[in-house]
């Protein structure tokens, strides 16, 4: 049984001048750290995170998903994009789900084998390293940290082992056992026991060996249609050999001075846009902070932007999704007039122009940026772990509808819509880098990027209290048809009782390990533009600045 975990957090930002990580795993940070120090660039320690975290934290990330990336290039100033989310089976199509009884009322369990898409993360490392990483590492001296902590094994951290434990009792649950990869005499780690992978460190020595093929051909290829086969999923070694991740321009909406930079769908990160243009039409420092005014306004404005999202996000390649639409800040203003300031509103989605799970962050001493996202989706993702490969699969098929009219909906050789989304903050008229951050956890995603980034922009808190500060979270339960909204301990009661009266079905003060719903966020800001009491001088300077979510095991690490 593991201990229910305080919050009370009293963290100093960290600040340094040549280089920064911040992750969820603090021997991950050690080992993206390491390689900016031996002349690695942003990207280089982004993949190298990537793959620590795979090892340190597999019951929310690894090789066997998929990850988004956000470069920022210090010498252009370009932000760049790569989508590395897979794309389903090309024999995986509604009629064939239709015909083993599944439906949008019933679909298939979360964990079951028909939800695992081709795993991108290992493709988008290798492009990542190609296309942004300095040219002075090679992958496999980026990926060889990380090859020889799970060879040597680790400690495993306190929050990562209950989680370590919840993931493997709800596959038990529903009937599957997590592989003998991930347990210790058929149990989970408890916090502070060492837990070693050598299959995993030598299915990273591969990828190194081989790049991309050594992943999608050959041997792991073949382990991964084989468990996919035996438990009635439709992959083949052709599905996973067609793959590749697309390098993808950014999107961005501007509020009060600062850009912020997201992936476009599949991803969900227009969320995040569609809801700050939304806010731009109250006055949120104002209302003050996580005040009921405060978060009813919020509330809305997730509730209308997650419903548009919801409803337009899809595979670009396969439907027109309305992005410009979408991102009006015309179309902002409409939505915005539907606000109620004093009862929650239905917000179902509108009719725009045109229409139809760790998170890392790196800054290296060239400015660059890299804001990484990786992710298996729920826990282990469905559990299957391929022979000999040390890694499981993710489940990201589960955000498939299979409800024929939708552009969502399941298909063959499709990307579904995907949570993970990093974000970047630039300055709207020079382009300066200002941030990399973001906050991992499903739905919350978009919702923490616009808490955290109305923290500091609003109410000048330094990074580090911009995540310790209690978040709400807003999402629809299929369940009984509502929107619910989950508010963290630590807002006042007194706000969640009004937050009641006004209409939302308030859950909480959600505390302890049930914070996780809240996300786990990292911030590196470069100067403290956020400060409202720093001369211009102290904003521009290049030190950096960063937070690490205490919701997570990590850290901040700078040198």
């Amino acid at each position: 049984m593991q201990p229910e975990l305080p919050f009370s957090s009293r963290r100093s930002p960290v600040v340094c001048l040549n280089g920064c990580v911040a992750s969820s795993q603090t021997l991950a940070s050690v080992i993206g750290l390491d390689i900016l120090r031996r002349g690695g660039n942003a990207a280089d320690a982004a993949v190298a995170v990537a793959a620590a975290l795979g090892v340190t934290e597999p019951c929310s990330t690894g090789v066997g998903g998929d990850c988004f990336c956000l470069f920022y290039d210090a010498r252009t100033g370009q932000v760049r994009g790569l989508n590395g989310s897979g794309r389903s089976p090309r024999a995986l199509t509604l009629d064939l789900l239709s015909g083993l009884g599944f439906s949008e009322a019933q679909p298939p369990s979360v964990f079951h084998a028909l939800n695992v898409t081709v795993p991108g993360a290992a493709a988008c490392w290798c492009d990542t390293v190609q296309l942004f990483g300095s040219k002075k590492l090679t992958l496999g001296e980026v990926l060889e940290p990380a090859a020889e902590l799970a060879e040597r094994g680790f400690p495993v951290a306190e929050i990562t082992a209950h989680d370590w434990a919840r993931w493997s009792k709800a596959l038990k649950d529903d009937g599957k056992a997590l592989g003998g990869d991930f347990l210790i005499n058929n149990q989970p780690p408890k916090h502070g026991q060492l837990f070693a992978n050598p299959t995993l460190a030598r299915t990273y020595q591969e990828l190194a060996r081989s790049g991309k093929s050594g992943f999608y051909e050959g041997r792991i290829a073949e382990a991964i249609v084989d468990v996919v086969g035996q438990n009635d999923g439709v992959m083949t070694l052709d599905d996973l050999k067609n793959h590749s991740s697309t390098e993808v321009q950014p999107v961005f909406t501007d509020y009060k001075g600062v850009r912020l930079w997201e992936c476009p769908p599949n991803g969900q990160g227009i969320a995040a846009l569609i809801a700050l243009n939304i806010l731009e039409h109250f006055p949120m420092k104002e209302m003050g902070h996580n005040t009921s005014g405060y978060l009813h306004v919020l509330t809305e404005a997730f509730k209308l932007s997650l419903a548009d999202v919801i409803h337009f996000c899809a595979d670009p390649e396969k439907v027109k999704v309305p992005v410009e639409g979408l991102l009006s800040k015309a179309y902002a203003g409409q939505r915005a007039q539907l606000i109620n300031m004093q009862t929650a509103g239905v917000n179902e989605h509108g009719a725009p122009p045109g229409s139809d799970t760790v998170y890392f962050a790196v800054v290296d001493v060239e400015g660059n940026a890299c804001s990484f996202v990786n992710s298996t989706y729920l826990g282990f993702g469905t559990g299957l772990v391929p022979e000999n490969c040390g890694f499981s699969l993710h489940n990201r098929g589960a955000n498939f509808s299979l409800d024929g009219s939708h552009g969502n909906c399941v298909g063959p050789e499709k990307r579904p819509y995907h949570t993970i989304v990093p974000a970047l903050l630039t300055d709207a008229v020079s382009g300066r880098l200002l941030c990399c951050y973001g906050v991992m956890g499903a739905f919350m995603q978009p919702q923490g990027h616009v808490q955290v980034l109305l923290n500091m922009l609003e109410f000048g808190m330094n990074p580090q209290k911009a995540l310790d500060a209690p978040r709400i979270y807003v999402y629809y339960d299929k369940t009984d048809g509502q929107w619910k909204l989950s508010v963290e301990a630590g807002v006042e009661q007194g706000v969640a009782e009004e937050l009641g009266r006004r209409g939302h079905a308030v859950v909480g003060p959600v505390s302890g390990h049930q914070r996780a719903r809240f996300g786990r966020g990292q911030v590196i800001a470069v100067g403290c533009w956020w400060d409202p009491d720093a001369s211009e001088a102290e904003t521009d300077a290049r030190v950096l600045w960063a937070g690490s979510d205490p919701r997570a095991d990590g850290c901040a690490l700078g040198y």
